[in-house]
């Protein structure tokens, strides 16, 4: 590790949570708006650049943590209505994100105090705030909190990642290839937890597959990926021999999510539920 990155540990270590690093001056804030700090600190993130995190959720925190508690104290529950008015409580949105998005950056080096900390204080200060996802909806940082706490209270070495549809089919589709059924129907379960409303919202809307563009598809986010995992679900009891249980999910694809898409990163579009049929015309051949 090096020696900026240790002093700047060092310091939070020992209670100085919000101190800004003494490299500060060699970031760039950009605007200084919350929502510009957040999204390097996302980036910094994503590269595993934990003192550029630091630097990032700690100018946010500096500029926008009192307005973030007074909304927070105007509310008894999350906020509600149009994507304006959750838009509208920004500075805590992005307080708890930033804080969140710091205990992530812990967690990744074992830092496990530190990152529980900074879970707990999303839950205790922040708990009403919400993230917008650029899949177009708000996830809750004080929920995903809650659940890290309780992973590594447990010893879980699971991880949600990002929480993203696509990132939850991606890590159920290594698991299988693992044989790692425990962590595939965690992943399996999480997506259909968070986005089955979505995806039927989705599916209702259609009469035919979607086919105009990849892009247009590609809008089929939710209900692609929910169709995509109940797949891999399915394919996970059948090479576990459970055959029963394969078949009920396979037909719960077919009967429910009957036009989502799945991308082959060869570069074409396949269908689950024509492939979850024919799995069952198999099964029932077998």
């Amino acid at each position: 590790m090096g020696k900026r990155i240790l002093a700047v540990f060092l310091l939070l270590a020992v209670g100085v949570v919000f101190s800004v690093p003494s490299t500060a001056a060699a970031y760039n804030y950009g605007d200084y708006r919350s929502t510009t700090l957040i999204t390097k600190a996302w980036k910094a993130l994503e590269e595993k650049d934990l003192e550029a995190v630091l630097a990032y959720t700690n100018k946010c925190m500096e500029l926008y943590a009192n307005q973030a508690q007074k909304m927070q104290a105007s509310l008894t529950s999350y906020p509600e209505g149009g994507d304006e008015e959750i838009f509208a409580y920004w500075a805590l949105n992005d307080i708890a994100t930033g804080l969140y998005i710091q205990a992530e950056a812990y967690r990744q080096i074992d830092m496990i105090d530190e990152a529980k900390a900074a879970y707990q204080k999303v839950i205790d200060d922040y708990s009403y705030g919400q993230c917008w996802d650029t899949g177009g909806w708000f996830w809750k940082p004080a929920e995903a909190a809650k659940e890290k706490l309780a992973m590594i209270e447990s010893g879980s070495t699971l991880d949600f990642g990002d929480y993203r549809s696509a990132t939850l089919a991606t890590k159920a589709w290594e698991a299988l290839a693992a044989d790692d059924f425990d962590s595939l129907k965690a992943y399996v379960d999480k997506c259909i937890e968070l986005y089955q409303d979505e995806a039927k919202k989705m599916q209702n809307s259609l009469t035919e597959y979607p086919w105009e563009s990849k892009e247009k598809i590609f809008s089929y986010w939710a209900l692609n990926d929910v169709g995509t995992v109940l797949f891999i679900q399915g394919e996970a009891y059948k090479k576990s021999g459970e055959i029963s249980k394969a078949k009920d999910v396979y037909k719960r694809l077919v009967d429910e999510y009957y036009y989502a898409q799945c991308w082959d990163p060869n570069g074409w579009f396949w269908k689950p539920a024509e492939a979850a049929q024919q799995k069952i015309d198999e099964l029932n051949e077998g």
